[in-house]
């Protein structure tokens, strides 16, 4: 029996013994019961059990009127009509602040041969801890499928889900910050350090503002402004500078989380450590209800800056040639704790790239590339395809709003709504993700052995081989070799998959299109290009995993179609994930695709398998 195997029985132990004992009567099956009170099934609109208009109103009295019946804003659009809610919808689509402020709405459409965006029943818009305590209850006692929504970034689709009641956590967003935090139950084990309070509907561009731009301190978060903070944590979390502050996750200090009893937990390293633990890298919506996460702050380095552009190689041999010198540059120069972010390995034979670093000035990050760049123009089998700029900004303004729009306005995108927050800005490499529909994403941890001198021409003929399929990403920092010690010990006490402390990058291969709602005005998705486009991403992929076998996949960044997806995503450590989720919510009323425990259940989530 392999490892595999053994596994699955592991973790269908558990069940065997209500599997043993009996039936389950029609009557109870009708509602979602068993004999032994355990959800087997959920229940959709215009079943026996779904609740009735005066039990939905009791809920709305609950959560102080804040029940919300949801429909997409394109689902009255036709060719010749447009409702006011489609129109505003289609002025604004690409803006992703306007889509996370649409409850019906997720920042992702859809994906080929998967899902497609498609609106819950119902919404709590939660303004409180209580308010989610009331949503869970209600889903936990009429069986309902329940979804949570924050950020609404998931590529899985898991921050919506049709015949569903959501939980919309966008307007619990208060930022705060602390001086000197104690974690709850921890007085005399943890001495007092600065920290920042942040609740689950804030995104990350809120907790930059007030601990980055405001605060003169850094907390680690994720790159793109507009992700939700606490999907991220959950998730795991990187950030352009994670290779040298470790994940996001790591440095959570303490959540507050409503389990699937309805009752709302402290968890930190001294209160439910084990549940602590599973909230930092084991998938959000799957352990509860995150409603405000404590994270540690850090001293702020003098300095932020990138290297951007691009170089074109005349052949498909000169090309070859340029991926070997940089990934030789990499490791020799840039495989330490400052540089972060990407080089791009495109299939036209251009190498694009997009590191940022820290802690440099701008003279010492020009003296770094100067080599790989005298390289470059000496050949002239290179031409620069974007002129390479290699720029610093004083750290404080790494997510200043004013100063970009002064210095910089073409870095960033504007919420352009009347009234916006002036803090809420989008980077402009991000803007095409918004509303975006996926063709196919996959991802793999390299590992660093890759980088030694014996093996670099295996990995140089991998990514150019990939790259006569579709464009390859090199995410550096979302790999931990490299980073400090103690980045790399704090993310050994998280639950992804351990991989990630010897990995140099995460590969990244995907490919989309814009918008396609469904209902939204148009031909919609390219549904005969997308199947195209996933082969050449499954080839590419292909040709990688060919000197990584094995390699681990990002949870938040990975195929929906993974297979294997428990050791994939958490490797070792999805058995006590597995243990942590029976604990907590051992009637699996969180599911999300692909998250821990949801091999119970039907893929739609709402039928129990075993």
């Amino acid at each position: 029996m392999n490892r595999r195997e053994v596994l699955k029985v592991a973790l269908a132990i558990p069940f065997l013994a209500g599997a043993m004992a009996g039936g389950v009567t029609s009557a109870l099956a009708a509602v979602g019961g068993t004999a032994a009170g355990s959800l087997r099934s959920r229940v959709r609109p215009g079943d026996p059990g779904w609740p009735s208009a005066s039990q939905w109103d009791r809920l709305k009295q609950q959560v102080g009127g804040r029940l919300l019946k949801l429909e997409s804003p394109f689902a009255n659009c036709t060719a010749t009509s447009m409702s006011a809610a489609c129109s505003e919808a289609l002025k604004h689509i690409k803006n992703p602040y306007f889509i996370g402020d649409q409850p019906a709405l997720t920042q992702t459409s859809g994906w080929a041969g998967a899902w497609t965006s498609r609106p819950s029943v119902y919404a709590v818009a939660a303004e409180s801890t209580a308010d989610v305590v009331a949503a869970v209850n209600f889903a936990r006692k009429h069986h309902l499928r329940l979804v949570v929504k924050g950020g609404g970034h998931s590529y899985q689709g898991t921050s919506e889900a049709p015949d569903s009641l959501l939980v919309w956590t966008r307007h619990m967003n208060s930022v705060t910050l602390h001086d000197a935090f104690v974690a709850q139950g921890c007085a005399g084990a943890q001495a007092p350090q600065p920290a920042v309070t942040v609740q689950s509907g804030a995104m990350w561009i809120d907790a930059y503002d007030a601990v980055t731009t405001h605060g003169g301190r850094y907390v680690q978060g994720g790159g793109c402004t507009t992700v939700g903070v606490a999907g991220l944590i959950q998730s795991g979390g990187f950030g352009s500078h994670s290779k040298n502050y470790g994940t996001a996750s790591s440095g959570l200090l303490e959540a507050e989380i409503v389990t699937a009893d309805g009752v709302v937990r402290i968890a930190n390293a001294c209160t439910n450590p084990d549940l602590f633990w599973g909230i930092k890298g084991g998938g959000g919506g799957s352990l509860g209800v995150v409603t405000r996460l404590t994270l540690r702050t850090r001293e702020l380095p003098q300095f932020f800056g990138g290297a951007f552009g691009a170089i074109k190689a005349s052949s498909g041999e000169a090309y070859r040639a340029l991926i070997a010198r940089v990934i030789d540059f990499y490791q020799s120069d840039l495989f330490n704790p400052h540089w972060g972010e990407q080089l791009v390995f495109r299939s036209d034979n251009v190498l694009r790239l997009a590191m940022v670093f820290q802690g440099l000035t701008q003279q010492q990050a020009q003296a770094v590339w100067a080599p790989f760049l005298d390289w470059v123009s000496a050949r002239k089998e290179y031409s620069i395809a974007k002129p390479v700029q290699i720029l610093a900004v004083p750290a404080q303004h790494g997510w200043d709003a004013a100063f970009f729009r002064q210095y910089a306005p073409d870095a960033i995108v504007n919420d352009d709504r009347e009234g916006a927050p002036r803090d809420h800005i989008l980077w402009s490499g991000d803007h095409g993700q918004v509303g975006w529909f996926i063709h196919g994403f996959k991802s793999a941890w390299l590992p660093a052995a890759l980088l030694q001198k014996g093996r670099q021409s295996s990995l140089v003929d991998a990514l150019y081989a990939a790259s006569r399929h579709t464009d390859v990403e090199l995410h550096f920092n979302k790999g931990l070799a490299g980073a400090p010690a103690e980045a790399i010990a704090a993310a050994r006490d998280t639950a992804t998959n351990p991989q990630v402390l010897d990995a140099f990058a995460l590969a990244i291969i995907a490919g989309g299109e814009g918008p396609a709602y469904q209902g939204m005005p148009g031909a919609g998705a390219d549904l005969a290009e997308a199947r195209s486009d996933a082969a050449n991403i499954d080839s590419a992929m292909s040709e990688l995993l060919n000197v990584a076998p094995g390699a681990g996949a990002y949870v938040s960044e990975s195929d929906y179609f993974q297979r294997d997806w428990q050791t994939a995503f958490w490797g070792t450590n999805y058995p006590k994930l597995a243990a942590v989720k029976r604990k907590y919510d051992p009637d699996g009323l969180f599911f999300v695709h692909h998250g821990v425990g949801s091999e119970d259940w039907s893929a739609d989530g709402f039928t129990r398998l075993r």
